[in-house]
């Protein structure tokens, strides 16, 4: 089955394919040809999600799915949340993993409350027909950065039941236990 993931990030299409696996072809925004910056105005992840999906029905004529992600801290009221891949904007920064990063660890210092979650929400439209999916992980901010794999706040996120960072453990699990993974199974489980 083919499928239109609204994504031009590498980095989420190979995680997304490596989830699917081979029964379903994964194309990207870039592959049906769409070289715009889909705006994401909404103030919610499903918002954004649907933004997206929305997008390309109507500029393309193709049925997709989409999703949005933010990490959520607890102490800092769920910030960066719809915000995380932009979260330090306002320090001159546009969509720097390293300044996200380090922004939220100096909010954090000296906090001893450092529990935190991953959401990713999923929007499909197929057949005319829209469909939600979330995937959550809880876990924790540590003090510093750790690994290198993965992307995004990765290297500073530790999952309940690890005593590493997702960037520390690697593809295998991550995709096995993370927000996306646990989304993308329910997206997987309803189209099969």
């Amino acid at each position: 089955m083919k499928i239109v993931f609204a994504t031009n990030n590498q980095h989420k299409l190979e995680e997304i394919r490596y989830i699917l696996g081979e029964k379903f072809e994964v194309v990207s925004l870039r592959d049906i040809g769409c070289t715009e910056d889909i705006p994401e105005t909404g103030s919610t992840l499903e918002e954004n999600a649907w933004q997206k999906v929305d997008y390309v029905h109507e500029h393309y004529g193709l049925d997709c799915f989409a999703d949005d992600t933010g990490l959520e801290v607890e102490a800092l009221n769920g910030a960066p949340g719809v915000l995380s891949a932009r979260y330090a904007n306002d320090e001159g920064h546009d969509h720097d993993s390293q300044a996200n990063m380090n922004k939220l660890l100096r909010e954090l210092d000296g906090n001893d409350n450092r529990r935190a979650r991953f959401r990713t929400v999923v929007a499909l439209l197929l057949n005319g027909e829209r469909h939600q999916f979330e995937g959550i992980v809880e876990g924790r901010i540590d003090t510093e950065k750790h690994g290198t794999e993965g992307f995004g706040y990765d290297p500073i996120f530790v999952p309940d039941g690890y005593d590493k960072s997702f960037a520390q453990l690697g593809p295998d699990i991550k995709n096995h236990i993370s927000h996306r993974a646990r989304a993308m199974q329910k997206l997987t489980d309803f189209l099969h």
